[in-house]
């Protein structure tokens, strides 16, 4: 792409660095509504992001049209121009790195005909119990992203990535399962289909449970509520240094019980967020940041760490051709001494709703129980009805006794299922 050069030769003239963000993909979806094919839609997409950097000032624009590169890099200068300055310590330069891409499945075809395999696969499965589909979705991209900027950065990736999910109904009660993958060989949309209907008519005979405090194991999903809606931003140097996480002031103090481990391994092979440089070009590496329930590190993009004197963790990322980069992570993974967790009686949890009304600070919630169980040996006893589980995000992390020997992949979340000593249920 000769017009990404000239757009960088043409913003040397008037400003100290420039970055080129640019994307483009082709993505198939289809959905269901109850079980019938309701929408399905193919589309090719581009797009490209430019900042700028002038004397400590970062502007940006966006275009879904690169032949306007022209324009896009006017409007980031110019926008530049009403930043306020900022500490500013340059943009990454180019290294050496392995080029292969680590989640691309060359054999994935991005075609109307391979989603409506899946959907029916979905119903294939939910066939299995008497629950009443009322939707579901799958869909398909491959995209290749390539970043730019002039200190010889000239870095491109491919990724691929396939998703199913299917919403049943039994009575008056729900099920829900999702499933998601980079490769077509990853996702098991047969089980999700049985998962979801499963948990519709099996909720729907549900018991009260008293109010008391009861040993948990959050499932891989509920788990990622919690931990996604207070803990990971908690590790985010932005909000460290805002004075916006209860952990800012614990660098090397145990903040998890001692069997708790948290990293990000952006070069997982395989994994959903696998990459080798993050969104500003800077080359990716493990970032660990609890260890043996220690806290270690904290995450940082350029800008955040030139603002406070530190160095960037290489976990930037962006939402989209159209934003900026922001402090997040590749893939997130909570790790351990791994054993059987579902022996013992235990309130088995399959989800919670209103996890995003969580105190970030305090670690504070209280949330609904949804898809609930008696477990013992391995397997549901009887299911409990709706009722409110509550505590403390940061306290419980300290009396997990227990991490399931299997891990699910959760958006970008890679979790264990997770035993919890007595915590508080409010039946209802």
């Amino acid at each position: 792409m000769a017009w990404i050069d000239q757009l960088i030769r043409e913003a040397e003239k008037v400003v100290d660095e420039v970055e080129v963000y640019y994307v483009e993909g082709t993505s198939v979806s289809a959905d269901l509504k109850k079980k019938k094919l309701s929408l399905a839609t193919t589309s090719q997409d581009c797009g490209l992001g430019v900042r700028t950097i002038h004397k400590g000032r970062i502007g940006s624009s966006s275009t879904n049209n690169p032949g306007q590169w022209r324009e896009c890099l006017a409007a980031a200068v110019a926008s530049g121009k009403l930043a306020t300055p900022q500490d500013w310590n340059g943009l990454p330069g180019s290294e050496p790195l392995d080029t292969a891409p680590l989640s691309f499945d060359t054999a994935m075809k991005i075609e109307p005909g391979t989603a409506k395999n899946l959907l029916e696969s979905m119903l294939e499965g939910a066939a299995e119990h008497p629950a009443e589909v009322t939707s579901g979705s799958a869909g398909l991209s491959s995209m290749e992203v390539t970043l730019a900027n002039n200190r010889e950065v000239r870095y491109t990736n491919r990724h691929t990535s396939v998703s199913v999910s299917l919403e049943a109904i039994h009575g008056q009660s729900t099920g829900y399962e999702f499933d998601h993958g980079w490769s077509m060989d990853r996702i098991d949309p047969v089980t999700v289909g049985e998962r979801a209907t499963f948990f519709a008519c099996e909720s729907a005979q549900g018991k009260d449970i008293p109010t008391g405090e009861y040993e948990v194991l959050l499932s891989p999903l509920a788990y990622a509520e919690l931990l996604g809606n207070v803990f990971v931003p908690a590790l985010n140097g932005r909000n460290v240094h805002a004075g916006r996480s209860r952990l800012a002031q614990s660098l090397s103090e145990r903040v998890a019980d001692p069997m708790i481990s948290m990293y990000d391994d952006p070069l997982l092979p395989g994994a959903n967020g696998s990459v080798r440089w993050d969104a500003e070009g800077s080359p990716t590496r493990r970032i660990d940041f609890i260890r043996d329930g220690t806290l270690c590190a904290f995450a940082y993009d350029l800008k955040t760490a030139s603002r406070y004197g530190k160095k960037s963790t290489a976990s930037a990322v962006r939402g989209g051709f159209g934003g900026s980069p922001v402090i997040g992570h590749h893939n997130f993974i909570v790790d351990g001494k791994r054993e059987t967790v579902d022996d013992d009686r235990v309130v088995y949890v399959h989800n919670v709703v209103g996890a995003h009304t969580a105190n970030p600070m305090s670690g504070e919630f209280s949330v609904e129980l949804s898809n609930a169980f008696w477990m013992e040996d391995g397997g549901f006893q009887s299911p409990i009805r709706s009722a409110m589980l509550s505590g403390n995000v940061f306290d419980l992390h300290h009396v997990i006794t227990g991490l399931s020997k299997e891990s699910r992949t959760i958006g970008l979340l890679i979790l264990p299922s997770v035993k919890i000593n007595k915590q508080r249920i409010i039946g209802k």
